[in-house]
């Protein structure tokens, strides 16, 4: 299936290098609470994959724009599997501490609301990712919108301050 001209295996390739940014991002702080850091340590705090999926997407709008990728479609699509991405690995520490009887710094209690395990990783997989999803196409969204009328694409030019597409669906 073709999305705006793009296979899903083109936006893969395009954001593949964010999604090995996250899934480091990730694999360090399991590492980190794993060595022994206190779960209100401040590395934890700062090494987040929420944050981390953020600057993802405002990443991913920035590769859109200038390699001419797409339109918004393809920032929501975009969006989409950064998150997506974002809440499966999440989910995996879950349900693998589950598993295992261990406890890692996804599983903790802080993080699940008194939530059985299975509950957490429901609720990663719907309410998490649909809002995180709705959220962050939003911001993509109008990312997207002030670059294209800060920086026009070829074949688009200003008048009176907004910008019509010439030749383009945009």
């Amino acid at each position: 299936m073709k999305i705006e001209g793009h296979r899903f295996r083109d936006r893969v390739r395009m954001l593949a290098p964010l999604f090995v940014l996250i899934a480091t991002v990730w694999a360090l702080r399991m590492v980190v609470f794993a060595a022994g850091a206190a779960p209100s340590s401040a590395w934890l705090h700062i090494i987040s994959v929420t944050v981390t999926g953020a600057v993802s997407i405002l990443l991913a709008v920035l590769m859109i724009h200038h390699r001419r990728f797409g339109s918004y479609t393809s920032v929501v699509v975009a969006v989409f599997m950064i998150i997506a991405w974002e809440e499966l690995l999440i989910s995996a520490a879950v349900a693998f501490a589950s598993i295992t009887g261990t406890v890692n710094v996804y599983s903790l209690p802080r993080y699940s609301f008194g939530k059985a395990p299975w509950h957490h990783v429901a609720a990663q997989l719907t309410l998490v990712l649909g809002f995180r999803a709705i959220l962050g196409s939003a911001m993509g969204c109008l990312l997207l919108w002030m670059l294209r009328r800060v920086d026009p694409m070829e074949g688009q030019k200003v008048h009176g301050g907004g910008h019509k597409a010439v030749g383009s669906r945009y």
